[in-house]
């Protein structure tokens, strides 16, 4: 499997783009992360990544999108956008991952991307707006990686995004990128109606076949105005959705991310961990894309490395979380993140102003952590490479304890977020009483 995915680099890549790839996002962004180790012996902080969400407007009506894309359009400018990057790279930091909206409806992205040719970039996209001429631009820069989400068959695709025809708008981005050898990734949030279509090696094979050099298959979130929990997968899904993921490391010539996981097959949160925070559309600092809560921006008048390390809402935010489980506190906990937000007056980043409301209307779930039931990587080169440069860093191993863990599917614990009425597990950093605010109904 690695003389295959080799021989794929060797010979399908443009390999000025592939050296790129493994200095900037390779070689430089593990040492952001060994920088990111010293500054946490230090009692310093500093993510070694950092997601930045450059505008909020998007082409597309997903199922469960929390991005406010009917709004009016709100968006990093390019000052504020190499002020944050160059910030970020002083402190070492070189890899960045672009989101929005629909990254491209940016008029000035391209602009800053190729005005930061030190930095790697990772745009997350649909893949609509990348032309011929947009790939070619892509390829002479160098320093980007596109992840183009495609979400199952035409008929589902069509379901899932909102409008007709995605399916093939999104291939043509795929292959305008493949067609000028430009290192281009394929994403997938799974759920129940794609599932069956693309977590298979059919769609593994086919995507190989295309050129495509890596992919990632995420756990579709139900969070913001419309979550559509309906389409959350069970228990034994998301543990099919592991299996595979690591079956597929193991025997095919292609890169599958993933981000939830040690190489034990722990699971983890990165934003919890501290391995990464997002930066929304007009500038708030946020714990991830899904948290839309903030008591920082990047527009505060002081620098960015005084902000994080300053953070009384995100240091505690990677307590509580890391605290209480190794899963995805959103889906396991909203209760926690309400009474942390009331606690640091956190405000509500969206325009629709309903991030309180849609947590306390957040019917608990299983995330990520199924205690006892890890699956370790099967790859020695994938466990090597989690042991040196992602793991927990410490994060579970200082806080968390077995017995705050609660599990959404046990007979007995559902905790009704709603109501707060659940205090099985009463952080002691949090004690005043909810705000009004979360206690609204969506």
């Amino acid at each position: 499997m690695y003389l295959r995915m080799a021989k794929r680099l060797l010979v399908e890549t443009d390999k000025r783009l592939l050296w790129n790839l493994f200095y900037k996002a390779g070689w430089k962004g593990f040492q952001s992360v060994q920088k990111h180790r010293k500054r946490l012996k230090r009692g310093e902080f500093f993510p070694p990544f950092l997601y930045l969400s450059v505008i909020n407007s998007c082409n597309l009506r997903c199922q469960g999108c929390w991005v406010d894309v009917t709004a009016k359009q709100t968006k990093i400018d390019i000052d504020a956008l190499n002020r944050t990057v160059n910030e970020a790279k002083a402190m070492g930091n070189a890899f960045f991952g672009i989101l929005g909206g629909e990254p491209f409806l940016h008029k000035e992205l391209l602009d800053f991307l190729e005005g930061q040719p030190d930095a790697y970039f990772q745009v997350f996209t649909n893949g609509h707006f990348i032309t011929d001429e947009v790939a070619k631009r892509l390829r002479t820069m160098g320093n980007v990686t596109p992840l183009i989400s495609v979400e199952g068959t035409e008929i589902v695709s069509d379901e899932r995004r909102g409008k007709g025809e995605v399916l093939s708008r999104t291939m043509q981005g795929i292959h305008n990128c493949l067609d000028n050898k430009v290192l281009t990734g394929v994403c997938t949030s799974i759920c129940k109606t794609n599932i069956d279509d693309l977590l298979t090696n059919q769609w593994v094979d086919r995507l190989i076949g295309m050129g495509v050099m890596y992919c990632w298959f995420h756990v579709y979130r139900p969070m913001g105005p419309e979550p559509m929990p309906e389409l959350s997968l069970e228990p034994d899904q998301l543990r099919r959705v592991r299996q595979f993921v690591v079956d597929t490391r193991a025997t095919k010539p292609i890169v599958v991310i993933d981000a939830y996981h040690d190489g034990e097959g722990r699971a983890l949160c990165p934003a919890a961990t501290g391995f990464t925070h997002h930066v929304g559309p007009a500038g708030d600092i946020e714990p991830c894309p899904i948290i839309q809560l903030a008591t920082e921006s990047i527009h505060d008048d002081k620098p960015l490395k005084d902000t994080f390390n300053e953070s009384e809402f995100l240091r505690d935010f990677r307590e509580l979380a890391a605290g209480h489980t190794r899963g995805c506190v959103v889906l396991e906990r909203p209760d926690m993140l309400m009474r942390l937000a009331d606690k640091h007056g956190a405000r509500d980043t969206t325009h629709r102003q309903t991030a309180m409301a849609e947590l306390a209307a957040t019917v608990p779930r299983r995330s990520q952590y199924v205690p006892g039931g890890e699956i370790p990587e099967r790859s020695w080169a994938v466990r090597l490479a989690k042991w040196l440069a992602f793991n927990d860093f410490g994060a579970y191993t200082k806080h968390f304890k077995a017995e705050n863990w609660v599990d959404p599917d046990a007979e007995g614990s559902k905790i009704e977020a709603n109501k707060l009425s659940l205090p099985v597990v009463q952080a002691p950093e949090l004690v005043s009483a909810p705000s009004s605010s979360g206690q609204s109904e969506t």
